[in-house]
């Protein structure tokens, strides 16, 4: 999907970020005390050999994935472009995608099936240190995609991302707006994603129809899901 079919998107995303599943609104907006083994993962690239406007250019989303584990550099770059730091100083920003007013109501999650140094389970990724927390033990999937109208794009993807979002964060400093703001993030950070995944050769889809609730009790927090993208090699 190009042109202006993937200018729409990003569009409706936004739209169903809100209203698909529900009125579901965190009852919290820290996020629980964990106590799951900690991942590392590799240092992030900075930079690389496709240009923003050929990535952007080749951009599609793919519901099909081949039978092939994601490397772990591979699952650590796409997590850092969708909520890294920014480290070297060069600009007054301190992650990679833009929030309102720092409020950063975004948190980035991951349901991992085959991944080369991490186990099966479901994970918290840590932007501070730049690791991922385990939450849960096992191959979750399947149950993911039985969560999303059965889309078989969770259970073919060796990894799915989910982006979960702390609304009062946000709107506690700017009230009933600041809804706004946190599903402009969400497509921020999908953005990032999408760009990112094409960079390295790797396929993704933006899926917004799953029940909220479902979604957010294997995760095991309090937090509104707002989308999930599965990660991997496109057939």
């Amino acid at each position: 999907m190009k042109g202006p079919k993937a200018a729409g998107l990003f569009v409706l995303l936004l739209f169903a970020a809100g209203c698909l599943g529900g009125e579901y609104r965190p009852t919290e907006n820290n996020l629980p005390e964990r106590d799951g083994k900690i991942i590392e993962l590799p240092a992030p690239a900075r930079d690389g050999l496709v240009s923003v406007e050929e990535a952007l250019n080749q951009r599609e989303s793919t519901r099909e994935f081949r039978d092939r584990a994601l490397e772990s550099d591979e699952l650590a770059q796409v997590l850092w472009a969708a909520s890294g730091d920014v480290y070297d100083g060069t600009t007054g920003a301190t992650r990679v995608a833009p929030s309102a007013g720092a409020t950063h109501p975004m948190e980035v999650y991951l349901v991992a099936g085959r991944v080369e140094g991490v186990e099966k389970g479901v994970y918290d990724y840590r932007r501070e240190d730049h690791t991922l927390q385990q939450i849960k033990k096992g191959d979750y999937r399947e149950e993911l995609a039985g969560m999303a109208l059965g889309q078989q794009a969770i259970v073919e993807a060796p990894a799915s991302m989910v982006l979960v979002a702390y609304y009062g964060r946000t709107t506690d400093r700017y009230g009933e707006r600041g809804e706004r703001y946190v599903h402009m993030e969400a497509g921020h950070m999908a953005q990032n994603v999408s760009l990112q995944v094409e960079a390295l050769n790797l396929s993704t889809v933006i899926i917004g129809a799953f029940d909220d609730n479902e979604v957010a009790s294997l995760l095991g927090e309090e937090g509104a899901p707002m989308l999930i993208m599965p990660l991997g090699r496109g057939k």
